[in-house]
């Protein structure tokens, strides 16, 4: 199989899986490829998981940025909006000297928001391919999937929805939909312009593919100066004139493999005798065993690539969430202002979530309840936290730590969830329906799955008059079971108020 051909190959598989996972309404994706989140470069420097970081540098010292030509989602994406942009058009890539001023400014301005601010979302390549996937790619997979039932039950539960809320998935649909854009308007004009000049792992990775041991090369006595090969190079790396390959900026797509005639441009073993000017001593039969190693040795690193990373990873059974039956969605509530944002259990605190969230967007998407959402302040801008209008966060379900791959929600088990306390219910008398209408109700009570709520008699002393909750702060988990299911509107009488650091109790 010829390198570009197997290239795409791998690429097409990685990105159509990706892309699944944040469309995956049943978890057999997770199941499979949840790996594959997990094998992101940014996402596993954020989670300290120093197997997979390694591997990543050792497969771009052997093989070049074969990462952005294969691994990552929004490399891919580039490819195909360039092919239906400057190729779809027939006008040839020239070659541009690389702008290291602009690409090492642009990483070292990374760095230090990433440290100072923990902003390391905004200019993450899988990131921003994440948050286009859930905010527009997502609706249209599930409308297509069941679109009359879809889309009722959509209309439905968002016809009451205040105003405030569509502004917030306004907003978080808007940023989404320019990044994505901005990057694909960038490869559809000039291909890999994101890559080679802002994208902070393609300067990483490129500073290290420059001294990779496999690498494209032009052999001087057989080039005739043609620019085939640099016409075709959408990371316009390939000086032709010179005969030069720039390897940090080369993505190893191949695409100039096969467009020249005589064979002078090829992928090999760089620090080999015959990898630049004297390859014709060799003939053609040493050019063809030089070119089938190097298909070996691709294929081989390929495999050792999806094999390692699908090893390191423990499946999970999959198992359905269960709904309520036969309980009516409360549409209209409002979310209510909380002291403290909620985050996931196993986050650990809101510093840590903030500190390594890439906000990628992928516990959004699983989140079988709508708990998770992106947030819409400015220091924690589409990272997710936690409101319970349309779900609560049942014990029974580790969703999000399952599929986070950057360390921002920790892998817990179910029997670890029920004693992590995230935060803890208020009750607010002035709201509550046995004070306000004179009617019994005690749905907090029921629902809460600690037994953290017991109904006492609202008069002190008198059994017969109407029982409001007492919250038993110590056992609450803060699931939100209570706030979810309070029929009082448009804000529920008990609330969850998160806790900065969460404990176990």
């Amino acid at each position: 199989m010829p390198m570009k051909r197997l290239r795409q190959v791998l690429a097409t598989v990685c990105f159509t899986f990706v892309t699944l996972l944040f469309l995956d309404f049943t978890g057999t994706i997770q199941h499979w490829f949840g790996w594959l989140a997990r094998v992101q470069f940014l996402p596993a420097l954020l989670a300290f998981n120093a197997g997979v970081i390694a591997f990543l540098i050792v497969l771009t010292l052997v093989f070049g940025r074969v990462y952005c030509s294969v691994i990552c989602p929004l490399g891919v994406f580039q490819d195909i909006a360039a092919r239906f942009g400057r190729r779809g058009k027939k006008l040839p890539y020239t070659f541009s000297r690389p702008k290291n001023v602009l690409r090492y400014g642009v990483l070292a301005a990374f760095v230090i928001i990433a440290v100072a601010f923990h902003a390391a979302a905004w200019l993450d390549p899988y990131a921003i391919y994440g948050r286009a996937a859930n905010s527009l790619a997502q609706p249209l997979w599930m409308w297509g999937n069941n679109l009359l039932a879809y889309f009722a039950e959509r209309m439905d539960s968002y016809a009451f929805y205040p105003v405030e809320v569509w502004m917030k998935s306004l907003a978080v649909f808007c940023v989404s939909f320019v990044m994505i854009a901005a990057v694909a308007l960038l490869a559809w004009r000039n291909g890999r312009t994101y890559c080679n000049t802002v994208c902070p792992v393609g300067t990483v990775l490129g500073f290290l593919s420059r001294y990779s041991l496999f690498r494209i090369t032009i052999d001087t006595s057989k080039c005739n100066g043609c620019t085939l090969c640099a016409r075709n190079c959408k990371a316009s790396c390939i000086d032709a004139k010179s005969h030069q390959v720039d390897g940090s900026r080369c993505v190893a797509c191949f695409n100039c493999l096969d467009k020249c005639t005589r064979g002078a441009i090829g992928y090999r073993f760089a620090y080999g005798k015959k990898a630049v000017g004297d390859a014709a001593a060799s003939g053609e039969a040493g050019k063809e065993k030089m070119a089938a190693g190097g298909r070996r040795s691709f294929l081989a690193g390929a495999a050792v690539m999806l094999a390692s990373a699908a090893s390191a990873q423990v499946a999970k059974k999959v198992e359905p969430i269960k709904m309520d039956g036969g309980l009516a969605d409360i549409v209209d509530k409002k979310e209510p202002v909380r002291s403290t944002p909620i985050t996931p259990p196993g986050s650990q605190s809101a510093r840590n979530m903030h500190a390594n969230c890439t906000a990628c967007q992928l516990c959004v998407s699983v989140c079988p309840n709508e708990v998770l959402r992106p947030s819409h302040k400015l220091e924690t801008f589409m990272q997710p936290y936690m409101s319970y209008e349309r779900g609560y966060c049942r014990p029974e379900c580790t969703e999000c730590a399952d599929v986070c791959p950057a360390g921002a929600i920790l892998k817990i088990s179910r029997a670890d969830k029920s004693s992590i306390q995230i935060g803890h219910a208020v009750w607010v008398k002035d709201r509550c329906i046995p004070l306000t209408d004179g009617q019994e109700c005690g749905n907090c009570a029921r629902h809460c799955p600690t037994g953290a709520i017991l109904m006492v008699p609202s008069v002190p002393g008198d059994p017969k008059s109407l029982k409001i909750p007492a919250v038993n702060t110590e056992r609450c988990i803060g699931c939100g079971a209570c706030e979810n299911l309070c029929p009082a509107r448009p804000l529920s009488a008990i609330y969850v108020e998160g806790h900065e650091v969460h404990r176990t109790i």
